[in-house]
């Protein structure tokens, strides 16, 4: 599976965006999704993650972020809002059948994109 990361750029704190993770073709429910960031001299770190039986989020984004998915499209999505620079980071997507009790750790999936950086100034 082959995953296009899409959807950063430049915002201003308060903004809201919306991340698109395409695959390259239908992943079954079975697969876990899942968002990381990383930023300059910070090791990646898990933002939200989605599998058939719920979806999962970091402390620092729950409430201001949502995942989901549109199978139709082959998408995933992340939705961003109230962003702070403390959200600026190049984020990849990522897909796996690791153990979904895992979602968090970055070993647990297959798959990653490329990434796309999100930049939020103050």
């Amino acid at each position: 599976v082959q995953l296009q990361a899409s959807g950063g750029g430049l915002v201003q704190a308060g903004d809201s965006l919306t991340l698109s993770c395409t695959t390259s073709r239908r992943t079954s429910s079975n697969y876990l999704m899942g968002w990381f960031r990383q930023a300059p001299g910070k090791e990646r770190e898990f933002v939200a993650a989605m599998s058939g039986s719920g979806t999962y989020y970091a402390d620092s984004v729950e409430g201001r972020f949502t995942i989901s998915r549109d199978n139709a499209k082959n998408t995933m999505y992340l939705q961003m809002n109230s962003l702070g620079p403390e959200d600026t980071a190049v984020y990849y997507c990522a897909a796996g059948l690791g153990y979904i009790r895992n979602y968090a750790r970055p070993d647990t999936y297959d798959y990653w994109g490329r990434g796309t950086q999100v930049t939020v100034s103050s």
